[in-house]
């Protein structure tokens, strides 16, 4: 039986909600600083942070006083969300199970809607739909805010020293580091699960979709941070 997009995607973080908070991707707790600032959360913001995970930006922008529908295709860590949100006895957090692609939300409904490494997941024109989507759901001055892995197929330089540096990395670890060289040129080359964009193609779909004063940085290596603003 062929598995879903989405339901590939479910068994795939299901398997990895015990160590993703101890495991993430590196530099992850940089990134999520990015997009936490750039979200500026605030006492009686309503926000949505789509593929939560188990909570890494959740949790802080509850912590600054919003109101957060956090959103993740793994019934696992949405589990996770939930006990860390009780820990910390935080009640500002609704957990919705839900593929990003399904979900959806009433028209200028929210003030805010976040992502941090999920979106590259998303096939291409999901993503451009997705930067739709969001536009109709944010109240006038809401913002999107992605952080994620950004970097293109080699065409610019900077895609060249994001891949260069990877290679380098998993080569000086030997045979297993090789293997894995060879697995991420099959999933990055054929766009297996992981479907990296470029900055630039992330601001373009912003824009397309109505934002205005998109901008995009580089936070470390292949990660980066795009907001837009709707007017």
């Amino acid at each position: 039986m062929t598995l879903s997009p989405a339901r590939l995607q479910r068994r795939v973080w299901d398997r990895r909600a015990d160590t993703w908070e101890h495991e993430g991707a590196a530099g992850l707790g940089d990134v999520v600083d990015a997009v936490v600032r750039a979200a500026s959360p605030r006492p009686g913001l309503t926000a949505v942070d789509l593929g939560c995970g188990s909570g890494q930006v959740t949790m802080r922008l509850a912590e600054a006083g919003a109101q957060v529908t956090a959103v993740d295709v793994s019934p696992e860590m949405i589990v996770r969300l939930q006990q860390n949100a009780e820990s910390e006895e935080l009640d500002g957090v609704v957990p919705v199970v839900s593929p990003i692609e399904e979900f959806g939300l009433e028209t200028a409904s929210v003030d805010l809607v976040v992502s941090n490494y999920a979106l590259h997941h998303l096939r291409d024109a999901d993503k451009r739909d997705l930067a739709r989507s969001v536009f109709r759901w944010l109240r006038p001055g809401g913002r999107f805010v992605i952080g994620d892995m950004m970097f293109g197929r080699g065409l610019e330089r900077r895609d060249r020293a994001i891949i260069r540096s990877k290679v380098a990395a998993l080569a000086r670890k030997g045979p297993g580091g090789w293997w894995r060289v060879v697995k991420n040129v099959t999933r990055f080359g054929f766009r297996i699960q992981e479907r990296p964009v470029s900055i630039e193609r992330w601001q373009e779909y912003l824009e397309e979709a109505g934002f205005s004063a998109v901008q995009g940085d580089a936070v470390l290596a292949e990660a980066a941070v795009v907001v837009g603003t709707k007017r």
